[in-house]
């Protein structure tokens, strides 16, 4: 148990200190100091408090009348000081936390893109799932729950410091069982419930996950699911993750409510052993009857302060449990950014003003497979190559290595920069946001008036789609309002907007038309794009120069397109 709460703490130290020692260290530190102060302000009060509440009752006992108004002048005013600095603690607590999820999230966000670690993560062998979760929610309670509990804890060494002396001042005997009390109770919980509710709370996490993250797939695949009428198969797999989640709560509620039977009369003895202890002396006439109180209030204070973590202890094993999920997480984000030494042979990328493909051997990303063996060949500028192929042979896959999303192989790749060339994906992507935004995409920061977006949404043959939508501004779930011809013509829209030198099309009119088709390819021809197509149409070789031939046995061939078509033909 010791080497996992030390764990959890090496875990926990990893992630919250990148914030502390960052540019914001001191924003942050001042705002830790200033919620620190206001802690030992009311918590000083409330020892003033909790000694007026034993003098009322001892006042109303003795039937003192100026000692009671008296008391009572000083416990208000006492009050007007107490309630605002308890408010003004919480305040600063809370914005301190949404300081650090601020600075947390944007470093998870930035590293989760950088290096297009997003993408490796859905072919990474580590278990990440649901990041979109861990960064949303893990994060969010990693910020709001360390503050808490180091809050808590900061609170309850002062509490003990405050309210011990009260204690000593009534009873010696009292302050020694109540720390051998809470001293056992502490490793009677740890020892025995530790380890199970740590484990069922991250499976319980993950679990959770995985049943929101099943909806949310039927919700962005409900017309595929419709066509093929799998309600039965998708209700069937919704319905096992859920039973997952239940019986996992099932095993949850059974540790939590043993917990619970021993933590309940554990925090009883608290609130009826100070009377017993201060009793004889009361009955005796050497003490107050307000001592009972005061005592009992002190006692309630210093034991639910040594207490902590009985008594947080559920939300304690929630809260490692989401450490680990988060610090998993982040040593992927961290390992993306760190580059790799390996012995094995990659793909090596050029930056030039020309698209080559030299002596280029490609592999799967876990090197098992051979896809394409020793290719060479440059796009002419201001020309267009087709690659073709049985399914399978590596055709999509040249185009993930010219992207640079895979490596695996051996070669090299010479291509321009980023911004002088645009890939058109086989399934085109809708931002979300405006229409403007899904013209523009990727680069929205670029100006363009109204008219000559209608003017290229014409060359697409996408005449009237800002009227029908109620112009430019007006944000719809794109992918759901567009057919998937009209979400390609659409991405054609990008190229002529962007105006890259290269383009790389992986199968982009396979939705349209043969007019449609024509018309698109005819637009790249007259503004001299330099560009690199996947098809299986035959009429696609019309519009290229040179075409590509990939097959299932790693070789490829070179030839004209007018050769490409008659062989074609001939096997029909």
């Amino acid at each position: 148990m010791d080497r996992l709460n030390l764990k959890v703490f090496q875990q926990f130290w990893t992630i919250a200190k990148s914030y502390w020692f960052s540019d914001e260290k001191w924003q942050a530190r001042g705002l830790l100091l200033g919620v620190v102060l206001f802690l030992l302000a009311y918590t000083g009060l409330s020892v003033v408090l909790n000694n007026k509440r034993g003098v009322l009752i001892s006042a109303l006992s003795a039937r003192d009348e100026d000692r009671f108004w008296q008391t009572v002048v000083v416990f208000i005013g006492v009050l007007v000081l107490y309630a605002p600095l308890l408010a003004g603690y919480r305040y600063l607590r809370d914005r301190l936390s949404l300081q650090w999820r601020r600075w947390l999230t944007d470093r998870f966000v930035t590293n989760y893109f950088s290096d297009r670690a997003y993408y490796h993560l859905n072919g990474s062998d580590l278990q990440i799932d649901n990041p979109d979760q861990r960064i949303a929610e893990d994060v969010r309670s990693f910020t709001q729950e360390s503050l808490t509990f180091l809050l808590a804890l900061v609170e309850s060494i002062l509490s003990v410091i405050a309210f011990s002396g009260v204690l000593l001042g009534i009873s010696k005997p009292l302050v020694v069982f109540l720390v051998l009390y809470a001293v056992v109770g502490t490793l009677v919980t740890t020892v025995v419930f530790g380890k199970p509710l740590v484990r069922l709370n991250f499976e319980q996490l993950k679990k959770e996950a995985d049943f929101r993250f099943s909806l949310v797939r039927i919700r962005e695949n409900a017309e595929a699911i419709a066509f093929y009428r799998g309600e039965e198969q998708e209700l069937n797999r919704v319905q096992q993750r859920f039973s997952e989640v239940f019986e996992n709560v099932k095993r949850l509620l059974i540790w939590e409510l043993n917990l619970n039977v021993l933590t309940n009369a554990y925090e009883f003895i608290p609130f009826i052993l100070p009377a017993l202890v201060v009793a004889p002396a009361i009955f005796a006439g050497e003490m107050e009857v307000g001592k009972v109180t005061e005592a009992q209030g002190a006692f309630i204070r210093v034991f639910f302060s040594l207490n902590l973590v009985v008594a947080r202890f559920q939300a304690l094993t929630t809260f490692g449990a989401g450490i680990n999920r988060l610090y998993t997480f982040a040593e992927f984000l961290e390992q993306e950014q760190t580059p790799k030494a390996t012995e094995q042979t990659t793909i090596q990328t050029v930056a030039a003003d020309r698209l080559a493909i030299e002596h280029l051997t490609l592999k799967t990303p876990n090197r098992q497979r051979t896809l394409i063996d020793n290719l060479s060949i440059e796009l002419p500028t201001g020309q267009g190559v087709l690659v073709v192929g049985s399914s399978g042979c590596g055709k999509s896959s040249l185009l993930r290595a010219i992207a640079g999303l895979w490596n695996s192989g051996e070669g090299t790749i010479v291509r321009p920069q980023s911004d002088q060339i645009l890939f058109l994906p086989q399934r085109p992507y809708m931002v979300l946001g405006t229409l403007r935004d899904q013209l523009l995409y990727p680069n929205t920061h670029l100006e363009a008036e109204d008219s000559h977006l209608k003017q290229v949404l014409e060359q697409v043959n996408l005449t009237d789609l800002s009227e029908r939508f109620g112009g430019f501004d007006v944000q719809q779930d794109w992918s759901d309002v567009l057919s998937l011809g009209e979400q390609q013509r659409l991405t054609f829209a990008r190229l002529l907007l962007n105006k890259p030198n290269y383009a790389i099309l992986d199968e982009a009119t396979s939705a349209l038309d043969l007019k449609n088709e024509e018309q698109l390819y005819q637009h790249l021809q007259k503004i001299g794009l330099t560009f690199l197509s996947v098809g299986h149409r035959l009429t696609l070789a019309n519009y290229h120069q040179l075409v590509l031939k990939l097959s299932p046995d790693q070789t490829w061939q070179l030839s004209q397109p007018s050769a490409f078509v008659q062989e074609q033909q001939a096997l029909l």
